[in-house]
């Protein structure tokens, strides 16, 4: 990583939605699904899914801080999924899909729990997202990244992603 790049990495339920949603925001240079947060060495996707690992889909964003900062990449975040559900994206269900924000350092951290505390305000119930150190970030197997782009007309993308870029006015 260069030195004028950042990294954040989030988890907000099934990895293809976030993906496509931070693909589509100015200022972002890569995203990369994958899997942390768990105890098992280079799980597969077939392992997380399982829920026995501990690790939740993520995305580690590539982002220019110049043009989108920590804090804008974390609004984006709580606006993207609902945070207020423990352990479930609407129909994906289990701890591989609960909401997660793993810092990379006590900056981020803070800023973390900054975003956190101002997003409440947005939402009825409790925010459930968990703040945690990230210890190692497990990239996906290839056919999951760029998923969105690659398969827009598949059923999960049609019915879940489409709908959430709409709504977030991402539609390009």
């Amino acid at each position: 990583m260069s030195g004028n790049t950042e990294r954040a990495t989030v988890g907000g339920g099934c990895f293809w939605c976030t993906e496509a949603v931070y693909q589509r925001l100015p200022g972002v240079i890569s995203v990369k699904p994958g899997y942390a947060g768990g105890t098992t060495a280079a799980p597969t996707y077939e392992q997380v899914c399982s829920g026995t690992t501990g690790h939740a889909e993520v995305v580690q964003i590539e982002f220019d801080p110049s043009q989108l900062s920590y804090a804008d990449v974390l609004q984006q975040f709580f606006a993207a999924h609902d945070p207020t559900t423990l352990n479930r994206q609407g129909a994906d269900a289990g701890t591989q899909y609960r909401s997660v924000i793993l810092y990379h350092d006590e900056q981020q951290r803070q800023v973390a729990e900054r975003v956190k505390a101002a997003a409440a305000a947005q939402f009825r119930d409790p925010i459930v997202t968990e703040i945690v150190p990230l210890e190692r970030f497990y990239p996906a197997e290839d056919y999951h990244h760029n998923y969105f782009n690659r398969n827009p007309n598949a059923g999960y993308c049609t019915v879940v992603i489409q709908p959430k870029l709409a709504k977030l006015g991402l539609t390009r």
